[in-house]
């Protein structure tokens, strides 16, 4: 027969976890909001910013820049490993590690083993420390609000790394945000940067009338000073920029969701060993008692004989 006391005493530890897995819970919630309406923008300024590469090329300038230039061999890559600085967040870095490892073999295939990875959060530089992966760079100031400047000065290195010819490639293993219900990992080549989707970026809003969009049309007419060749030259590097930051703020909206998933899930399973828990504390109280009834019957009935 079950302890009672021993049962109490556990189910009064599960309701302490409950509370902390509950706290977590309502605590990525809220950083969740903030980091969804920071990523939100991103997205915004990015379709604007291949919304203008769109509007230059419409204008009759060529589009060609050192970061769009395809390289004929691959001797040398980076690859960027985003993961989270604490766990409790489901399969959120283990997915990201995975991809990341499937990569660096497909990449050291094309470079000769010559690939770099580069690691921010701390269960990322633990996992592949774990794996036998060797690293290089690692960063640990990232957390659920990254910083443009933090990001542009990874970026400014990378950018000169590739013009210089130290890089001929950079990938980046993060997990993409796409909607409050689904995020999945991914590995995308940022550089070279490749062909500009500025089609996308040219067609009309969905549901706009004809009349606004012949506005927008109309609007889109600029004149470029001092030189359409100038403003790319800004243009460009400022693209690869931002859809880096966009890579980390992508990666930042995920994690919180995933733990607060995770701490959702961890929460309702408390709550049901509770109260499997208190169920069978029932019983153990039950016969307990019915074993003290029966002993004191039995005495009675003794003491009349």
């Amino acid at each position: 027969m079950a302890n009672p006391r021993a049962l109490d005493k556990r189910r009064k530890s599960i309701r302490n976890i409950r509370k902390i897995t509950r706290t977590m819970e309502l605590i990525a919630t809220a950083r969740f909001k903030k980091a969804m309406e920071r990523a939100a923008s991103a997205t915004d300024y990015t379709r604007r910013i291949t919304k203008l590469v769109g509007d230059l090329t419409r204008a009759g300038l060529e589009v060609s820049h050192p970061l769009l230039e395809q390289r004929d061999a691959t001797n040398r890559a980076v690859l960027l490993v985003l993961t989270a600085n604490r766990g409790l967040c489901g399969g959120y870095n283990g997915n990201v590690l995975r991809l990341s490892v499937q990569r660096k073999k497909e990449l050291d295939e094309l470079t000769g083993g010559r690939t770099v990875i580069e690691v921010s959060g701390k269960r990322g530089i633990s996992g592949l420390k774990f794996r036998g992966i060797e690293t290089g760079e690692s960063f640990t100031q990232f957390d659920d609000q990254p910083k443009f400047e933090q990001v542009e000065a990874i970026a400014n290195r990378y950018l000169e790394d590739f013009i210089l010819g130290r890089i001929d490639r950079l990938d980046v293993a993060y997990t993409r945000f796409v909607s409050a219900s689904r995020q999945e990992a991914v590995v995308e080549t940022l550089l070279p940067l490749g062909k500009l989707d500025v089609a996308a970026a040219a067609q009309p809003t969905r549901g706009a009338t004809a009349a606004a969009q012949s506005e927008s049309a109309q609007q889109d007419i600029y004149e470029f000073v001092p030189s359409a060749a100038s403003i790319l030259e800004e243009v460009v590097p400022a693209s690869f920029k931002v859809k880096l930051f966009k890579c980390f703020l992508d990666a930042a909206v995920s994690e919180q969701i995933s733990r607060m998933v995770a701490m959702k899930s961890a929460t309702e399973n408390a709550s049901d060993m509770i109260k499997m828990l208190s169920r069978t504390y029932n019983r153990a109280r039950q016969s307990q008692i019915t074993g003290q009834i029966m002993e004191v019957i039995g005495g009675v009935e003794a003491l009349k004989s």
